[in-house]
């Protein structure tokens, strides 16, 4: 596990597009962190290190948006569901066990207990240091993604 202090959106958009650079297909990231922590932001410019050329929103409402270039983005956001069948109706987990490309949960923690036995998990939180001042906490779960990590972990560094 490591973590990142950025000091503002800007440098929270960097980490986001250097990951998308970095990342390869089948990568799966969960995201936690509470309404308006950056997650959103993370996403859209991990999606500019894909050379995704669309504007990508959050998919609060349609629960998944995908995205093309470099490698397919499959963005989820689980904030709306309440049970877990709704996971099964939306087809999650024919994204999640075998993705070809990389997908992005957030709100991921609502529906710990189904997730993938590997991803890596980002936490993005407020400090209270200063207002656009965030905490980026990364961790993996399971052994695929030992190698990308300490990648993540050196290319993050400011």
């Amino acid at each position: 596990m490591f973590e990142i202090i950025t000091k503002s959106p800007e440098e929270t958009a960097a980490i986001g597009e250097k990951i998308g650079r970095l990342v390869s297909n089948g990568t799966v990231i969960c995201l936690y962190g509470d309404l308006g922590a950056g997650k959103t932001l993370f996403v859209q410019n991990l999606a500019k290190g894909l050379e995704i050329d669309e504007d990508v929103t959050s998919p609060t409402f349609n629960i998944m948006n995908v995205y093309e270039g470099r490698l397919p983005l499959y963005h989820f956001d689980l904030y709306r569901l309440e049970q877990e069948y709704e996971l099964e109706d939306i087809g999650f987990y024919d994204y999640v066990d075998d993705p070809d490309g990389i997908v992005v949960i957030e709100w991921a923690d609502k529906f710990a207990d189904c997730l993938p036995d590997d991803f890596v998990l980002l936490t993005i939180e407020r400090t209270e240091a200063e207002e656009n001042e965030r905490r980026l906490i990364f961790d993996i779960r399971g052994d695929v993604y030992k190698d990308i990590f300490r990648e993540v972990e050196e290319l993050c560094q400011f």
